[in-house]
């Protein structure tokens, strides 16, 4: 499909936003005559604009290449390869919207624009894994094309689509054609790198054959307007005997946008991340055992050499009850309280040791990559 699919960009899009203006009357004052004469009046109107004309596929590709980057992130797992969309300049930077999961866990991610193919470091403004959705900043990106962005709620089942990104993660940018087959589509994900699942609602379904590595990149309508963000799909081995018809999900572009609007105006919540991120340094799961006499929590299955969690003393088996202050009884407990933490934050624990003894500690979070 890489063959196939592979189109050159050369042009760039610019995003023209109109901006209304309102005429307010002035009141007469008072004992005053308006003696002007009755105004003539001629009304004009304008000329309907041209309906929009579809783009051929080399045109679409040339219009929307420019205006996304190829997404590389290292972590202690190894390289992910994924897809993002530049929306548009913020001081001397570009800000661009990928998935969450093409960065997770990244010491080091960096972007290649399809542009003038310069490599830039990438840093992460906030995110909501829940939502599998990022913010990146790229410093000198400000003069980089941006991505028309148009509407998901325009869709409808059988609308022409294509899916671009870094297929494969080849680095080359490659479009998939497809088209609309379902709307509204709630799935469970799985994560190639770590396993992890996670469940995604009000997803674009399409027949695209879209590839690990097109994560983050733009679903365009006919017009080259970015619809939705690609997602998840079924990819497997080509050439494989009774392999399934090509499906994947894009998120809509709507709700991505308010992800981002979230993100730049700093209003963290019970998902979303802003900033640089936290390291406690243990990975947990739900701890509910009615047949235990340890309460319910978050039990640590992990803990990472030399982090905050082991200086303080946990240790793999301990189920941690609270945090700073704040009672502890899922797994997502202690995640939504380090949404709103940032590193350097002190904070203080209280667990159950494998014993059943209770302990408590005191930390300072370090800087971790995104989770």
């Amino acid at each position: 499909m890489r063959a196939t699919r592979v189109r050159r960009a050369s042009a760039a899009v610019a995003v023209l936003v109109a901006a209304g203006l309102a005429l307010l009357a002035i009141p007469l004052e008072h004992g005053t005559i308006d003696a002007s004469p009755p105004a003539t009046t001629t009304s004009v109107v304008a000329p309907a604009p041209p309906p929009a004309v579809p783009l051929a596929p080399q045109e679409l590709s040339a219009r929307v290449v420019p205006t996304i980057v190829t997404v590389t992130t290292h972590s202690a797992l190894g390289t992910t390869a994924g897809t993002g969309i530049v929306l548009h300049p913020a001081d001397s930077a570009a800000i661009v919207l990928t998935n969450h999961h093409v960065i997770d866990g990244g010491t080091d991610i960096a972007a290649t624009s399809m542009h003038d193919m310069r490599r830039y470091p990438a840093e992460v403004v906030g995110y909501d894994s829940s939502r599998d959705l990022a913010v990146l900043r790229l410093p000198g990106g400000n003069a980089l094309p941006t991505a028309a962005l148009g509407s998901a709620h325009s869709a409808r089942v059988g609308d022409p689509v294509t899916a671009i990104g870094n297929a494969e993660g080849g680095g080359v940018p490659v479009p998939a054609p497809g088209a609309v087959t379902r709307l509204g589509v709630t799935v469970t994900t799985r994560n190639s790198t770590d396993g992890s699942r996670n469940q995604l609602s009000g997803l674009i379904e399409v027949d695209a054959d879209v590839r690990p590595g097109d994560s983050g990149g733009p679903l365009v309508n006919a017009f080259g307007e970015v619809i939705g963000v690609s997602s998840a799909g079924n990819a497997v081995e080509r050439d494989v005997p009774q392999a399934p018809a090509p499906k994947s999900y894009a998120i809509p572009i709507d709700s991505a946008m308010e992800l981002v609007d979230q993100v730049l105006t700093g209003r963290p919540s019970d998902t979303v991340h802003i900033g640089p991120t936290p390291m406690l340094g243990v990975s947990v799961r739900d701890h509910r055992d009615p047949m235990s006499n340890v309460p319910a929590g978050a039990e640590v299955t992990l803990v990472s050499f030399r982090s905050p969690a082991e200086v303080a003393g946990l240790a793999r088996g301990d189920v941690i009850v609270e945090f700073d202050g704040v009672p502890v009884r899922a797994a997502a407990d202690l995640t939504i309280r380090m949404n709103a933490l940032h590193p350097g934050d002190p904070v203080q624990l209280q667990w159950i040791d494998a014993t059943g003894a209770p302990r408590s500690g005191s930390l300072v979070l370090q800087e971790g990559p995104p989770r």
